[in-house]
């Protein structure tokens, strides 16, 4: 063998075993029918939410030049009516998921992220140092995750980052509490014991070992955190929190809300940006289940 297949050829098995367990990952994964539901769920608000510039136009969001008239009752031309402003609600819900879906999305990142990196140094260093970690822990998680985000985005600026932000780092304590018992579980097994003998350190052990061992657990924690961080952000741009520059499913119902569309029997108003919450964060909870069931064959989730 020559030198350059000798270099390739480690590679070459290392892409061929991700191909498999991919492989498998799908076949298992297409069992599951509920998952696969909220699979296609989410590819179809995915389509949407990327097509809008084309389906609905960037100027669907200006007031001064509204097409129709203020609180509109759905007909032909609006199939969802108007809001207070006389736009088109159904360009503003396809406009908003953008919004909805980026946030939702980047903020479960963050989250998951902060409660692995938490979590694997809280089960890889046992003393003073893990200790500390997981009373901080402790305390976020018996802390309401809402109070604490309300709290943030009150005192930091209106924006999308301030959201995201305040999902994030108020939502992983559990992560990190499942990622640190998942290191626990691997670092107890003998050949961990045999990388530290032949010389590895921290990092080594952390990364090479425990991270990789842990990833499958992160990725069905991220696909349920999506949900969460979508309600979550809802919630904020309903509370007046949100960036009142963009269109959102929250900012909308916000809208529908100082509207007094509730009272005034505007059901179309409310309607639509809630199912579309509620759809989204359906599909995606759907999906991490089923993740999760694959990748833990043990859960025993229901098909």
């Amino acid at each position: 063998m020559s030198t350059e297949a000798a270099r390739r050829g480690p590679r070459a098995l290392a892409r061929q075993r991700r191909r498999r367990s991919a492989a498998r990952f799908w076949q298992q994964y297409r069992t599951h029918r509920a998952g696969l539901l909220g699979l296609a769920a989410l590819v179809l608000f995915a389509l949407v939410a990327l097509t809008a510039p084309l389906t609905v136009g960037s100027g669907v969001s200006d007031v001064t030049d509204a097409p129709g008239r203020p609180l509109e009752a759905p007909s032909g031309r609006f199939p969802l009516g108007t809001d207070r402003f006389g736009r088109d609600l159904l360009g503003l819900v396809v406009w908003g998921s953008r919004v909805s879906l980026l946030v939702g999305l980047l903020a479960a990142v963050l989250s998951v992220a902060i409660g692995a990196v938490v979590g694997i140094s809280a089960g890889h260093f046992r003393g003073a140092y893990g200790t500390v970690l997981m009373r901080i822990t402790d305390w976020f998680l018996v802390m309401p995750t809402l109070v604490l985000a309300i709290a943030l985005a009150t005192v930091m600026s209106r924006s999308l980052g301030t959201v995201v932000l305040a999902i994030g780092v108020t939502s992983w304590p559990t992560t990190a509490r499942l990622v640190r018992a998942q290191t626990l579980a691997v670092e107890s097994r003998p050949y961990i014991e045999r990388a530290r003998a032949l010389g590895g350190g921290h990092w080594h052990v952390m990364t090479r070992h425990v991270l990789p061992n842990v990833m499958p657990l992160v990725l069905a924690q991220t696909t349920l955190m999506v949900s969460s961080s979508i309600l979550a952000e809802a919630t904020l741009a309903f509370l007046g929190l949100g960036d009142p520059t963009v269109v959102s499913w929250g900012g909308l119902l916000q809208d529908a809300r100082e509207a007094g569309a509730v009272s005034a029997g505007d059901w179309w108003y409310l309607v639509p940006p809630g199912i579309a919450i509620a759809l989204v964060a359906l599909a995606f909870t759907l999906c991490g289940r089923a993740v999760e069931s694959v990748l833990n064959p043990r859960l025993g989730v229901t098909r």
